[in-house]
C-alpha cells in the first residue's frame, strides 16, 4: 500500500452556491474556509474521508462528468433533490432503474431510489475508464483492496481510507480530453510520491509553499489527484 483514500474535491465557479446544495443532499454542514472556498462535511460521516472541498476554479466546466457519485435516496424518487437545484437528466429504465441528475453546475451524479437494508448517502464513487480492470488494479495496489469485476466494469472495494462500499470504474468509448471537476486526495504513507510516480503515476505540480504543501499528480489513464505527505506529530 502506498496511500490512503483522504476526500474528495469538487471544483466550482460559486463554491458557496454548490456548496450549500451538496450539503442539502448528503444532510451534511457547509464549513466557510475564509478564503472563498467550502467544505461540506456530512453529519453522519464515519470519517473525514466523507468530506466534500468546494474549491473555486477561474476556468467553467467543460466535457462529460467522468468523476461521479452515486447516491441511495432517502425516498422513491429524487424530488427533495429537484427542490434542491438539481436538474433531471435521465428516467430510471427497468425495474433496478435510477436517475441521471445534474446539480447546479452541471456536474452529472446518479440517484438510486430507497431499498431494503440500504441508507442514504453516497454509496460509490464512479470513474469513466477507457480499461476498468486496469485502473481498479492500479488503484488497489495504491491503496489496497481487492478488485472485483462486473460487466463492463471493475471495483476496487476495501481500500484504505475510502469511505463507501466500493470505488467502480465503468468502461467508456470515448478517452479523457478535459480536467475532471472531481477529483479524490490521497495521504501518502511515505513522505514523498516516488513510489506512487514509479508505479506509474505522472508528476504534474511539486508543492508550492506552505500553504499548498500538496503535490498534484495523475493516474494511468490522466485521472488529476493530489498526494499529502504525513504532518509531523507532536
Amino acid at each position: 500500500m502506498i496511500a490512503r483514500f483522504k476526500d474528495l474535491c469538487l471544483d466550482a465557479a460559486d463554491p458557496h452556491g454548490l456548496g450549500a446544495f451538496w450539503a442539502a443532499t448528503l444532510d451534511a454542514e457547509v464549513v466557510d474556509l475564509g478564503d472563498g472556498d467550502t467544505r461540506v462535511d456530512p453529519r453522519s460521516a464515519g470519517s473525514d474521508a466523507e468530506s466534500i472541498w468546494v474549491n473555486r476554479v477561474p476556468e467553467p466546466r467543460a466535457g462529460r462528468t467522468r468523476v461521479h457519485l452515486d447516491l441511495r435516496l432517502a425516498g422513491a424518487d429524487p424530488a427533495a433533490l429537484l427542490a434542491a437545484g438539481a436538474r433531471l437528466v435521465g428516467e430510471p429504465a427497468g425495474v433496478a432503474g435510477w436517475w441521471v441528475l445534474d446539480d447546479p453546475e452541471g456536474n452529472s451524479f446518479c440517484a438510486f431510489p430507497v431499498g431494503a437494508g440500504t441508507q442514504p448517502g453516497p454509496s460509490a464513487l464512479v470513474v469513466a475508464s477507457a480499461d476498468p480492470a486496469a485502473q481498479a488494479a492500479w488503484w488497489a495496489r495504491v491503496v489496497g483492496g481487492a478488485v472485483e469485476h462486473g460487466p463492463g466494469n471493475a471495483s476496487v472495494v476495501g481500500a484504505a481510507g475510502f469511505p463507501w462500499n466500493r470505488w467502480r470504474f465503468d468502461g467508456v468509448p470515448e478517452p479523457k480530453t478535459v480536467k475532471n471537476r472531481l477529483h479524490w486526495d490521497v495521504d501518502l504513507v511515505a513522505p514523498e510520491p516516488m513510489a506512487l510516480i514509479a508505479a506509474g503515476a505522472t508528476l504534474l505540480r511539486e508543492p508550492l509553499d506552505e500553504a499548498h504543501w500538496w503535490w498534484v499528480l495523475a493516474d494511468p489513464e490522466g485521472n488529476e489527484f493530489c498526494a499529502f505527505a504525513p504532518r509531523p506529530t507532536g
